[in-house]
């Protein structure tokens, strides 16, 4: 991959893309269910294809408020299931 491939994968756009790709590919394999594989598969590939098309605007202040919003909640979610992981963890080792 030359660097410019590079430089292309890692624009906020392309990472945008693959936080739907990598979700739509975690859900699936969380619930082993082939229609659901192919169901995100799709979603992934929409969203990804979608942030293609707003890749214009990601200059815009509004947009990237939203943004900065979109990733909060992320993080929030990201730490409510570790949480979630952890509490379970800790109920069954004081079972």
């Amino acid at each position: 991959m030359s660097d410019a491939d590079k430089k292309a994968k890692n624009t906020p756009v392309e990472k945008f893309g693959d936080i739907f790709e990598s979700f739509g590919s975690a859900l699936s394999g969380i619930f082993d269910d082939p229609e659901l594989k192919a169901k995100a598969k799709d979603f992934g590939k929409s969203a990804a294809d979608s942030a293609k098309t707003l890749a214009g605007r990601f200059k815009d202040e509004e947009v990237k408020a939203k943004f900065r919003d979109v990733g909060k909640a992320a993080e929030e979610f990201g730490k409510s299931v570790a949480d979630s992981f952890k509490s379970e963890k800790d109920k069954g080792a004081k079972s």
